[in-house]
């Protein structure tokens, strides 16, 4: 069976590109054009990984490995190593927050998950930074984390996006694209791509919550913020608390993001609506997480990790995630558990009821 078509999942969602296409300046729309069409360069690319069977060595001991390349501000997937595990700062803030930033997820992975990087065998965490001159966007294309430098060359006045790795929690959002690759292979497209993108943004938020040391209770569930400049009206690329609220600006438009079932977005641009409709199921684990209380990925992140590792399959949707994530609660912490609740409650406030008479998974 021919595998579905799949492109490189890019922090900076297409519809907000495409916004400043029709509104930007000329020199906002160059920006966004390049965008799009080195983000269309590595899509083969990504999908060929995504389908290849890699095999299962014995897993090695533990042991965090970045490596940091440097770009040299060109548009190339190959660069001058700058920095590698165990050495010190560079100077370089995007070296540096990429190395600190990949360090955080595999800190979390790890400590909290029992997980050895990315694939789970040591996987080397790679880092390719200063990609392009105005590249405004960041991705993983299936074995490393490509960042652009945003808009930090152009005059104040014209600048949308800071550099990339600014954000720790985008930094755990594309690598925890790389997790999903190597687990539950969730398609790019509709419900299971939308699901591809909130476990990015699930995992990413605790990424930046662990670093802070936030509860639930204390947390912005905000994605990306600090990544726009002063220039634009907004607080984040995504809300998890509350989608569709995390900007509002003449030139970006107004967050569509949908926070619950009766708004889904039916479209085919986006591929189905990945990054439009994943704020439903990233709404429901933050109700679900803020339901149980204390640290997100102490509980709520377990279950929804179990989910994302074993039983979650390519082509899942959202009513097939939450009623095999209340399973799991109920095997993690027994039914009719405050966890199991809350995963309920978390569902059910976004619209999705809770089929708990299903046959139960293998």
């Amino acid at each position: 069976m021919t595998a579905p078509h799949q492109s490189v999942m890019c922090v900076i969602p297409p519809y907000m590109i495409e916004n400043i296409l029709k509104h930007g300046t000329q020199i906002q729309k160059k920006r966004a054009l390049k965008a799009l069409t080195m983000s269309a360069q590595f899509r083969g690319r990504r999908q060929a990984l995504m389908n290849i069977s890699f095999p299962l060595p014995r897993i090695l001991q533990p042991l965090k490995h970045r490596l940091i390349y440097h770009a040299g501000f060109k548009e190339s997937i190959r660069g001058r190593l700058v920095r590698k595990e165990g050495e010190g700062p560079s100077g370089d803030p995007a070296i540096d927050e990429a190395y600190d930033g990949a360090g955080h997820t595999w800190d979390l992975y790890y400590d909290v998950f029992g997980r050895n990087s990315v694939d789970n065998k040591g996987m080397h965490l790679v880092s390719l930074v200063h990609y392009g001159k105005g590249y405004d966007n960041a991705f993983w294309d299936g074995e490393k984390m490509v960042y652009g430098d945003g808009d930090e060359d152009l005059p104040e006045e014209e600048r949308i996006f800071r550099r990339f790795t600014i954000a720790v929690d985008i930094i755990g959002h594309e690598l925890t694209h790389g997790v999903t690759q190597y687990e539950a292979r969730l398609e790019y497209h509709g419900q299971s791509g939308a699901l591809n993108e909130s476990f990015s943004d699930i995992f990413g938020s605790l990424v930046k919550q662990r670093v802070l040391n936030h509860t639930a209770t204390e947390a912005d569930w905000l994605i990306g913020q600090g990544i726009f400049t002063s220039n634009v009206n907004g607080k984040a690329i995504r809300s998890m608390k509350s989608p569709g609220t995390a900007y509002d600006d003449p030139l970006l438009g107004k967050d569509p993001q949908p926070g619950h079932m009766a708004d889904y977005i039916k479209t085919t641009s986006d591929n189905g609506g990945v990054h439009l409709n994943s704020g439903i199921p990233s709404r429901a684990f933050y109700i679900c997480a803020d339901e149980i209380g204390g640290y997100a990925w102490e509980k709520a992140g377990q279950i929804w990790y179990r989910a994302l590792c074993g039983r979650l399959s390519a082509g899942t949707d959202f009513q097939e995630a939450a009623d095999i994530i209340f399973r799991i609660a109920g095997e993690e912490y027994g039914n009719g558990s405050k966890e199991q609740d809350a995963v309920k409650k978390g569902w059910e406030e976004v619209g999705i009821s809770i089929r708990s008479d299903k046959k139960k998974s293998i």
